[in-house]
């Protein structure tokens, strides 16, 4: 998954030397890296769950629903801690909490209650929203202002190696070596060990953050206002708020049903370990394109090639849903391909023009990440009521709205109002 919260900046001590801050630089990295791996195991703990459970697919939903409520609901407050305590402590109290939400699937575990494990993950991620809030600014902050796009590109290239890499380590410790074990002989206790691991990765990163040395940022409160105010009147980022939420939902649905579809005997028929694994191709397919769509918005715009993208998605979809065996196994792969400029293009375009209202409209798009608990889970009514395969038509219909977006809906205009604001 993208990160999202933008940098608010500023350096009080620009004079401090960039060098110094080279092993701050590479913690930092592994904060990226570590919530693109978090976030993606859930796309294993879904099967994996739904099987110890006995769940159907809208209570397994309730994974990713809990999961991504907690950046809509976390978000806001976040902001407001960390501009009392600092960027640096709110670091470390996003670490915190985020290892307490993995602390929290051992009980879990232990007593066999799923209710604790959707707590758990809800914690686990309103610990990954103060650690996004936080950690962003730092990014142009540890080093030269004029490379500080160049150390984003190479934090956001972390974080979408552990979204590739999540499924290996997932599929290993939690569904075995062989790869044979499977979810209807699962135990939810086979999730205590990968996520005390975690717990142990996280605590060590605090304990890095709470004794590194690092520059002071000054906090602006440019998200506070995100519910009224100038940036609604701009109808190209409210379609792009939407536009967000159609993506991260789609995206987060393929993943959360894929396990499962690869596991269809009229799909590919593969154990639920060895499809886990082919998670990979769908995340890195994703970091692959990134670099294909840097090189080719150079030539052109970044509304055609999202339209492209989405219309290649639902093409990718619809072969799928209508093959069997290795077609419909990477066809599905395939989206993910696409799906690895949408989310960074629907923000720039949503942000275009917006001269005073950016903060503002930023912060509106960050809080539509919420799709990706609204639309799993009404994927997952869709496949407890008409089957799995047939349920791949609401990621579908989402990505139709990318590519009106990216071909009509990006266009700056402002909504008519009877007041000037």
């Amino acid at each position: 998954m993208e990160t999202s919260i933008q940098p608010h900046k500023i350096d009080e001590h620009p004079s401090l030397p960039t060098g110094g801050y080279r092993f701050a630089l590479i913690s930092l990295t592994t904060l990226f890296f570590m919530w693109g791996l978090i976030t993606c195991l859930n796309d294993i703990l879904i099967p994996y769950l739904k099987g110890a459970f006995s769940l159907n697919y809208t209570q397994a939903m309730l994974i990713q629903f809990c999961f991504f409520s907690a950046y809509f609901i976390v978000s806001l407050p976040a902001g407001m801690v960390v501009s009392r305590i600092g960027y640096q402590k709110g670091i470390v109290l996003g670490l915190g909490i985020a290892c307490a939400g993995c602390l929290l699937f051992y009980p879990a575990a232990s007593m066999g209650v799923y209710a604790i494990f959707l707590i758990a993950l809800f914690v686990l991620a309103a610990g990954i929203t103060i650690l996004q809030v936080s950690a962003n600014p730092y990014v142009t902050a540890l080093g030269d202002p004029k490379t500080a796009s160049s150390r984003l590109t190479m934090t956001q290239a972390f974080n979408s190696l552990g979204t590739t890499v999540a499924p290996f380590f997932g599929s290993y410790l939690i569904f075995g070596a062989s790869g044979e074990h499977n979810s209807a002989t699962a135990s939810a206790s086979d999730v205590q060990i990968p996520y005390l691991i975690l717990a142990t990765a996280l605590l060590l990163l605090a304990l890095i953050f709470l004794y590194l040395k690092l520059p002071k940022l000054n906090h602006t409160n440019a998200n506070t206002k995100v519910f009224s105010g100038g940036a609604w009147q701009h109808r190209h980022l409210v379609l792009g708020a939407l536009g967000i939420f159609m993506y991260v939902g789609a995206e987060v649905s393929i993943g959360s049903m894929l396990v499962n579809y690869l596991a269809n005997p009229d799909v590919a028929g593969l154990s639920e370990g060895k499809a886990s694994k082919l998670l990979a191709y769908f995340w890195g397919g994703a970091m692959v394109g990134r670099f294909i769509g840097a090189l080719v918005m150079q030539k052109i715009s970044g509304g055609k090639v999202l339209a492209f993208n989405g219309t290649m998605a639902i093409a990718l979809i619809f072969v799928s849903i209508s093959s069997t065996g290795s077609v419909a196994l990477w066809a599905m792969l395939g989206v993910g391909l696409f799906n690895s400029i949408m989310f960074p293009t629907i923000f720039s375009l949503a942000l275009q023009k917006l001269g005073k209202h950016t903060p503002q409209g930023s912060g509106i798009l960050c809080l539509a990440i919420v799709g990706g608990a609204i639309v799993p889970l009404l994927q997952g009514v869709l496949a407890d009521s008409v089957g799995v395969t047939l349920s791949f038509i609401l990621p579908a219909l989402c990505y139709v709205y990318i590519a009106y977006y990216g071909l009509i809906g990006c266009r700056v205009t402002e909504l008519k109002t009877t007041k000037e604001v």
